[in-house]
């Protein structure tokens, strides 16, 4: 019967292993330890490759059907292959016969995560706002968003920053708790957008006439939907202008139609303004009181 050490660990894949071993003649001692890493790289390969096989193609579909975009998968794949791994890497200590091994370094693991999660509650937070994004979805790359008197086109996205540029060509590393505590305005979520334009118009000019020029432009530009109508509505009584607001709709919103149409419309009432004398006033502002100069009484009066 073989004795030793190395194959008292237990009498399981790698007892089984050492003992075909030393069968051929081997040492107890060394066929122990070939057997306890031939076991080891066995089990660690076997659930290791099954568990990739099996779990990221189930993932595949669920993220799928979800409708997750591709640069969201890419990372949750990876941490998938992570939790794999480090249950292979388990079961290959079980299987080489070192339980107590993994109790202790599920120990030591707990107490530097709990250690790790003080010293890094910034980036956990950004990590887990992160998944939010990935599975909310307030926006996806290439989508124009707005917060916190900051807007840009959003170019990545990533579990801890999300990289937004400006339209003034700078590139913004944003923290995703930046994005997920406070309100995001994605004006091009949805397929169409409202645009709110408000033309002032004087006092001694005709409301009606104003209205149906806005309106009539509106339809005349073909970025503007027809349905929804255009429509004109009286929102101010101004100091110095009769305030109205054009409500139009565009279909297919991003930065560069919204910029656009806007100019473009804004830019053609003010053409018809001109050509039927209706005016565009500017504030007028009126100044009281009196001037006083002092030191009269020391100016001496020239010579003739």
């Amino acid at each position: 019967m073989i004795t030793g050490g190395a194959l008292q660990v237990g009498v399981g894949l790698s007892g089984s292993i050492s003992r075909f071993l030393a069968g051929f003649g081997l040492p107890d001692t060394v066929a122990g330890l070939l057997g306890q890493v031939l076991a080891f790289l066995a089990v660690f390969a076997a659930v290791f490759v099954v568990g990739r096989s099996v779990v990221l193609p189930i993932a595949d579909r669920m993220m799928d059907s979800r409708g997750l975009e591709v640069h969201a998968q890419k990372p949750i794949r990876r941490l998938l292959s992570v939790v794999v791994g480090f249950i292979a890497v388990t079961a290959a200590f079980g299987a080489a016969g070192y339980p107590d091994f993994l109790r202790s370094l599920a120990t030591i693991a707990a107490a530097a995560t709990l250690a790790i999660g003080f010293a890094m509650q910034d980036v956990l937070k950004n990590f887990v706002a992160g998944i939010f994004i990935y599975t909310d979805k307030p926006f996806k790359i290439g989508d124009w968003i707005q917060w916190d008197g900051n807007s840009g086109v959003v170019e990545d996205i990533s579990f801890r920053v999300s990289r937004v540029r400006t339209f003034d060509n700078e590139l913004l590393t944003v923290p995703n708790s930046a994005l997920t505590d406070g309100v995001i305005k994605n004006p091009v979520a949805k397929d169409k957008l409202r645009l709110q334009v408000p033309f002032g118009i004087s006092y001694d000019d005709d409301v009606e006439t104003a209205t149906e020029i806005i309106v009539e432009e509106a339809e005349a530009n073909e970025e503007i939907l027809e349905d929804p109508a255009p429509s004109v509505r009286l929102t101010e009584l101004g100091d110095s202008s009769v305030t109205l607001t054009s409500r139009v709709w565009i279909a297919d919103p991003s930065r560069s139609d919204f910029v656009k149409t806007r100019a473009d419309y804004v830019t053609a009432v003010k053409r018809r303004f001109d050509a039927e004398g209706i005016d565009i006033p500017f504030p007028n502002r009126t100044l009281g009181g009196e001037l006083t100069v002092a030191g009269l009484d020391e100016v001496t009066p020239a010579d003739d």
